[in-house]
Order: C-alpha cells, then sequence, then structure tokens
C-alpha cells in the first residue's frame, strides 16, 4: 500500500515514516508539510492512504481532505492530529475522511488504520471512539467549538497557528476586513 504523509513537522512525519518503514505491505511513497502540497502530489501520483495532520499552515487537514474528496471521491484519508475533543473528529468524518487517530495512538493502532482504510472501512481510534461516545451521555456539556462555523474553525486553527489577518485573508480567498469579522465573532462565542 503507498502512503501519503502529510504533517507540517518533519520530526512527526520522520517518526512516523521510520515506524513504518518495518511493515513490508506499508511503503511511503511521498511527504507534504501543507495541504496544497498534498493536493499538487496527490496529482501527481494517487497514494493507496493518506495519513493528514489537521492543524498546517495554510489549507489545514479538514479543508484538504474537502477538496481531494472532491477530486477523488475513493480517497482514503485518514486524520491523525493531537484533537481527541469535538468537533474536530465529527468534521473530518462527515468531510469523508475514512479513519481518524490522535498522535498518542500505538504503532499497531496506525498500522490498522492503513490496512482497514485501504479495505474500503471506516477506521476511529480508540480514545477518539471512547470520547464520542462519553460525548453522547447526558449531562455532558458541548465543546464551545461546536457552535463554530466551518469557516470560523478555520480561521480559529490559523489564528492558533500565528498567523497574520493579511496571511489568513490570502490563503482563504477571503478580506481581511471578513477574517476580522470571523475573529471578532470567534472570540464572541468563546468568550475570549
Amino acid at each position: 500500500m503507498s502512503v501519503l504523509l502529510v504533517d507540517d513537522h518533519e520530526l512527526v512525519r520522520t517518526g512516523i515514516r521510520r515506524l513504518l518503514e518495518d511493515f513490508d505491505d506499508i511503503e511511503i511513497m511521498a511527504e507534504a508539510e501543507n495541504g496544497e502540497e498534498a493536493i499538487s502530489l496527490v496529482r501527481q501520483n494517487k497514494p493507496d492512504v493518506i495519513l493528514m495532520d489537521v492543524n498546517m499552515p495554510g489549507i489545514g487537514g479538514l479543508e484538504a481532505t474537502r477538496k481531494l474528496l472532491q477530486i477523488y471521491d475513493d480517497m482514503k484519508i485518514i486524520a491523525v492530529t493531537i484533537h481527541v475533543e469535538e468537533p474536530f473528529p465529527t468534521r473530518l468524518l462527515k468531510a469523508g475522511a475514512a479513519g481518524y487517530l490522535t498522535k498518542g495512538c500505538a504503532v499497531a493502532e496506525i498500522v490498522d488504520a492503513i490496512r482497514t482504510v485501504n479495505k474500503g472501512k471506516r477506521f476511529i481510534g480508540s480514545d477518539v471512539a471512547q470520547q464520542l461516545a462519553l460525548n453522547m451521555l447526558p449531562g455532558n456539556d458541548k465543546s464551545p467549538f461546536e457552535a463554530l462555523s466551518q469557516r470560523e474553525l478555520q480561521v480559529m486553527l490559523m489564528v492558533t497557528q500565528g498567523q497574520k489577518i493579511q496571511e489568513i485573508a490570502e490563503i482563504l480567498c477571503l478580506s481581511p476586513k471578513t477574517v476580522s469579522t470571523y475573529r471578532y465573532r470567534l472570540f464572541e462565542k468563546l468568550d475570549v
């Protein structure tokens, strides 16, 4: 199985690549450090599975997943991230990701996820599955992030990465004033 690694941290990509080198049926065909680069690489040589970080500069994992699935509706993408809490798992799975893992998962779990997703099935990491199940129980307060629109969530991720309003505006093809409005609404909704 050919795998594309997408993560903005070289250390993470190197670590995952080295861990997966021990498995004969898995080959890392390429690496990308952001969503734009991932889309470009997939157009050149389509992998069997993509391991996609969620929080990256530029086009993040959620938007890259959406765009890739618009181009290739059979693309198999596994989100690999630090985010266990909502709304990240639900939004990525609804966007079409075939799997969702946290970066704290065991090597055996990531290998199992790649093999499972490559067969056309879905895979949710055990810690994420437990959190999703707990969120359904009565009395659990919803995450304030669930109240954010898709665009607000995108802007929030970019702001937390330290990107400037002008930079965000260029990446998202919005005016700086619109980005400022989203940022203001974020602060209101999150009580910041």
